[in-house]
């Protein structure tokens, strides 16, 4: 439970509040316009072709091209599930259970999204029964998809993050990555968390003296 008679903001009169949020809106539509940049930016990036992979689902083998199901965009969340853990990995949990989007909103875009990770299938389905998921999720365990593009290191540790495709003749192309904080604009409970006085309460934040960090 957060000490608040230790760490609080100033209290004032509303004059003075409603300045001190005037300055903070200038701040918040430069960054708004900053984030518009880099999508537009992102939307120049080239692209680069991925073979056909062919991961198992529950009913199944199925090709990378496949899980667009007719749409020709695709964007993947690199779960991390080792093939030797019985339960995913933390983090990525918490990433799933508040940035999973309503697929049918994206498929109204012409986009579709799924999950991948490398543990077997059955792990997988076992896993998402028990949290109650119902998001399409592939094994890529009998590919080298994951250590090829990264997600999987050369010692065999796993990596967790988003990456994005384009569908052109039945051919895959890689159009975009991101890991680490990049997935973090995914995720509701970040966006919630940054509006709170006390944030998210994590020690890299820049924070008031005496504010609760962990």
């Amino acid at each position: 439970m957060i000490d608040t008679t230790q760490a609080r903001p100033p209290v004032v009169d509303l004059d003075t509040w409603r300045r001190a949020r005037t300055e903070l809106l200038t701040l918040e539509k430069v960054a708004t316009r900053l984030t518009d940049s880099v999508a537009a930016q992102r939307r120049r990036l080239p692209m680069t072709p991925v073979p056909n992979y062919t991961f198992t689902g529950k009913d199944g083998s199925i090709t990378l091209a496949e899980l667009f199901e007719g749409r020709p965009q695709l964007i993947v969340h690199h779960f991390m599930f080792h093939p030797d853990w019985d339960a995913g990995c933390p983090s990525c949990t918490h990433f799933a259970e508040n940035a999973t989007p309503h697929r049918a909103h994206l498929k109204a875009m012409d986009a579709n999204f799924v999950r991948v990770s490398r543990a077997p299938i059955g792990k997988l389905l076992a896993y998402a029964r028990r949290k109650g998921w119902n998001t399409p999720w592939y094994s890529s365990y009998e590919t080298n998809f994951n250590q090829d593009w990264g997600w999987t290191d050369p010692d065999g540790n796993e990596g967790p993050g988003l990456s994005v495709y384009l569908l052109l003749d039945g051919q895959p192309h890689l159009t975009y990555v991101t890991t680490g904080r990049g997935v973090e604009a995914m995720s509701s409970y970040f966006g919630y968390a940054d509006l709170l006085p006390y944030g998210r309460q994590e020690l890299w934040q820049q924070v008031p003296p005496g504010w609760p960090q962990f």
